[in-house]
């Protein structure tokens, strides 16, 4: 399996990016990971409706410039469904099943997707309804992933 993790941001905190690198380590053993980050739209601090709208339009593009048609599409998002580390392993076990073998998983910059990047979403997954900061979402969605196919392989994995 092919997956593909397209993020806006750049990582800047060391104990991330060490928990980053050693999940992608582990994840190795199971899958094929790409990890695609985006430059984040300059922002200013109070900006209208339009502005906000306009970031992540922009953040939008070069979000889905890195996504091709064949790829499978998992959104990040706080109104997404939210499931348990089993019901997502049975999620991308049925997606491997039916053919869906590249999965690009999708994190939103600050203010979230734009509308072009939820449409060409496949299935929008929640954490939770509390807001992360998208840096730490990387993390925890990788060691989620890396769950998910110890899951799959019956293999141990604390509970």
């Amino acid at each position: 399996m092919k997956l593909k993790i397209v993020a806006v941001g750049k990582l800047k905190e060391k104990y991330i990016k060490q928990g980053i690198q050693e999940y992608s380590k582990r994840l190795g053993a199971y899958a094929n990971l790409e990890m695609v980050e985006v430059a984040d739209e300059k922002a200013p601090e109070n900006m209208s409706d339009a502005e906000a709208s306009e970031v992540k339009r922009k953040e939008g593009e070069r979000l889905l410039s890195h996504i091709s048609a064949d790829e499978y599409v998992i959104t990040l998002e706080i109104k997404g469904k939210m499931l348990t580390s089993e019901e997502f392993a049975a999620k991308i076990d049925d997606l491997a099943t039916y053919g869906k073998s590249k999965i690009a998983l999708v994190i939103g910059g600050s203010l979230g997707l734009s509308d072009e990047v939820q449409r060409r979403s496949d299935f929008a997954l929640s954490f939770s309804k509390m807001t992360f900061p998208h840096q730490l979402m990387r993390l925890v969605l990788l060691e989620q992933v890396y769950r998910v196919f110890r899951i799959l392989r019956g293999e141990p994995y604390h509970k």
